[in-house]
């Protein structure tokens, strides 16, 4: 029996995206179907590498296919058509923003782990420290090399083990305890810098580690680059939840996707007895989430294996460490998360082109 490509297309109606709870053809996220000497070619509007829910959808579709009695082959594609074609960083997929409302409650640690995380799955990552006046992203991913420049004179970022990472750090002179004094243009200086002479190369992941607050450096990116989310990151008190709040709606008032929000130092594990005690308070960050409607995308102790900066890298590589399944666990969450919002956002502008698909805003969340 000969399947043609419209009858696969229906039977490809019974595949639900997981997240989002509608399925991929009514999505817009198939988007072109060939059947050719018993093999089916299907091209899917997926943009986050190694996402568990997209790794699901796509052994799903190979599933129905093969119930056919064809050969599944299948690749992923987006571009102007989907709304995501861009001339800034044209070969970066996707851009995360880590973000804090205030210092000091380990954002800089939870991006590089993101970032280290993410290699882990298997994808290409790229570390942007954009933390002026405290790059310290090198010290938990610490590259045996430093940037190199191309012959036009880019900028090449070393890598650390297999992430590519940009800090102020490189381009400041080794004055010991000597704080970086920059002020707003040069802020400005910098990051226009990053962002237009750094060959970045072919990433599937761009983490950009924002500094604390909502200044120069934040709203410079926002106004750049294409950002895919944004993560929260806070600890449970309450001046920390309340500065939290401020960023998020920074980042809200931009149309910048919100990913969720990480709760660090959620409570202090102790690592003779594994007992946890909310030394900080507790609910801070779920309220954020309900105030907000965005996940709670993990929440991590304090515990001495997370002190990166005296370990030999980043805790998600240490396989002996008892922290990093937590991290994989957030690591898959935040790509998830990306996945998700990158297929509504296909979702919306194949409804918005008038192609019949409904609006991802329509869908359950």
């Amino acid at each position: 029996m000969t399947v043609t490509e419209s009858e696969l297309t229906t039977r490809l109606t019974d595949v639900e995206d997981p997240l989002v709870g509608a399925d991929v053809v009514s999505m817009g996220l198939v988007t072109d179907v060939t059947v050719v000497e018993g093999t089916a070619e299907i091209t899917l509007a997926f943009n986050a590498p190694f996402a568990p829910a997209e790794i699901e959808i796509g052994n799903a579709i190979r599933d129905v296919v093969t119930d056919l009695g064809l050969e599944p082959d299948l690749s992923a594609s987006v571009g102007a058509e989907q709304g995501f074609e861009t001339d800034v960083l044209p070969g970066v997929k996707n851009v995360i923003a880590v973000a804090s409302g205030k210092g000091g409650v380990g954002k800089t640690t939870v991006a590089a782990n993101l970032a280290a995380g993410l290699d882990e799955l298997g994808a290409r990552v790229g570390l942007l420290d954009a933390d002026v006046h405290g790059p310290n992203a090198p010290s938990i991913l610490p590259t045996e090399d430093q940037p190199g420049t191309t012959p036009r004179g880019d900028i090449v970022p070393p890598a650390s083990d297999g992430v590519r990472i940009m800090s102020t750090d490189y381009l400041l002179p080794d004055e010991g305890d000597e704080p970086a004094v920059l002020r707003g243009p040069m802020v400005t200086n910098v990051m226009m810098k990053f962002v237009d002479e750094v060959q970045w190369g072919h990433l599937d992941y761009l983490v950009v580690d924002l500094p604390p607050g909502t200044g120069d450096a934040s709203l410079n990116l926002l106004q750049t680059l294409p950002v895919a989310g944004v993560v929260i990151v806070t600890t449970p008190q309450e001046m920390a939840v309340a500065d939290a709040r401020k960023g998020l709606r920074l980042f809200e008032k931009h149309d910048a996707p919100i990913l969720g929000v990480v709760e660090n130092m959620s409570s202090f594990q102790c690592p003779s007895c594994d007992d946890e005690h909310a030394l900080f308070g507790s609910g801070g960050a779920a309220a954020v989430c309900e105030s907000y409607d965005v996940p709670l995308l993990g929440d991590l102790p304090a515990h001495p294996a997370f002190d990166s900066e005296r370990s030999a890298g980043p805790a998600v590589r240490d396989e002996a460490n008892a922290m990093r399944e937590s991290l994989l666990d957030l690591t898959e969450t935040v790509a998830d998360r990306v996945g998700e919002v990158n297929r509504r956002r296909v979702a919306d502008h194949a409804d918005e082109a008038g192609d019949g698909v409904p609006a991802a805003s329509a869908v359950e969340r």
